[in-house]
């Protein structure tokens, strides 16, 4: 629980998708180091990121039952294993992986531990902010395979970097009221649920399909995916603004809730189409 398990493997499949995006052979040592530095880099994240919260995680009731606030584990031992787990990451990261994996994962962490997290209680730019090391997963899976940091990681990047702000801003509508009790500051504007955040939500949405579809369409010395990924990630995309269309329309928790549920299925999906359809370089 201090670690997040089931969010931190969603972070290790993004990466492990685009790891694919640049691979032309698996390396099964890059692989794993990249699976296993992901994981402890995340989870590490997360447990400081509790450790940092644990005084607003009692007022919450979707965090109250985390280990800290129980007292089922010490903040003693909640910062030394988190810590422990980040730095051994990173160095997993960097020593298998490539210098350029080592920092990718540093400033994901230190984004996500030492800016995002304190700003929340702040401003709503925090989402903003997150998204930075939100979307480091995949550019570090494909740099890990090319050992390249170039266009192509930086298109991965601003697929996922674009996608949060829809999908974190359906899950903080649907936690409001939550959020609020913890003081968090996590929806676009202050009326909160509001038509204007609605539109909101619909904007970006928008925009994730024209920026999901850059793999396919810049003209690069070969296109990233092929024909069939660009449909797919169409539709997906067309799902997720429909949806946010008709929260819009409603201002309701009920589509807001299945914006969200879009937007977990949208990411592994558009991700999965395009290794599926990759062409070869």
């Amino acid at each position: 629980m201090l670690f997040k398990l089931r969010l931190t493997l969603l972070v290790i499949i993004s990466a492990v998708l685009s790891y694919y995006m640049g691979a032309d052979e698996t390396n099964a040592t890059t692989l794993t180091a990249l699976c296993l530095g992901g994981l402890l880099l995340t989870g590490g994240s997360n447990g400081l990121n509790q450790a940092l919260e644990r005084e607003w995680d009692k007022l919450m009731l979707r965090t109250q039952n985390r280990p800290i606030p129980t007292g089922r584990m010490s903040l003693r031992t909640a910062l030394v294993l988190s810590m422990t787990a980040g730095i051994l990451g990173i160095l997993i990261l960097w020593y298998y992986c490539g210098t350029a994996c080592g920092i990718l994962g540093a400033s994901a962490f230190i984004l996500y531990v030492a800016f995002y997290t304190p700003m929340k209680r702040v401003s709503s730019l925090a989402v903003f902010i997150g998204a930075f090391p939100g979307a480091i997963p995949p550019m570090l899976g494909y740099v890990a395979a090319t050992q390249n940091f170039g266009l192509e990681a930086g298109l991965l990047f601003a697929m996922q970097f674009m996608w949060q702000f829809p999908h974190f801003w359906a899950i903080a509508w649907v936690a409001h009221d939550d959020y609020m009790r913890g003081g968090y500051k996590l929806l676009p504007f202050n009326e909160g649920r509001s038509k204007a955040t609605a539109y909101q939500i619909l904007l970006y949405s928008l925009f994730l399909i024209p920026v999901s579809l850059l793999p396919w369409a810049l003209p690069l010395e070969s296109p990233m995916t092929g024909n069939m990924a660009a449909i797919i990630t169409a539709l997906a995309g067309a799902v997720m603004s429909y949806y946010s269309f008709l929260l819009v329309k409603s201002c309701d928790t009920t589509d807001a809730r299945k914006v969200m549920f879009a937007s977990f299925f949208y990411l592994p999906v558009v991700q999965l189409a395009y290794v599926l359809d990759k062409l070869p370089g």
